[in-house]
């Protein structure tokens, strides 16, 4: 039942820190390096770094709802809203 699931790639799942700068302030991210890989998609698309489009992202989200509790926790859902979107545009 779960075989195309249970069957990935390990390092798909392994988990990578990573520090960028996020308003003049150094930041460490730990996130799936799956993760890692679809926001170097959705930052190529936007013509931007990955730290380029993070910072952006977040200061859009502080723009937009006043704080940012949990920046990974954000990031992993934009991935996700990212590849949904992907998938209903070929549709």
């Amino acid at each position: 039942m779960c075989e195309i699931y249970a069957s990935q790639n390990p390092q798909l799942y392994q988990v990578s820190k990573k520090s960028i700068r996020i308003q003049g302030v150094v930041t460490s991210l730990a996130l799936e390096n799956q993760i890692w890989q679809v926001l170097e998609q959705i930052a190529a698309q936007e013509n931007l770094t990955v730290p380029k489009f993070i910072s952006t992202l977040y200061q859009e989200s502080i723009e937009r709802h006043g704080e940012v509790d949990n920046l990974a926790s954000l990031l992993r859902i934009s991935c996700l809203t990212y590849l949904l979107n992907s998938t209903e545009s070929k549709s």
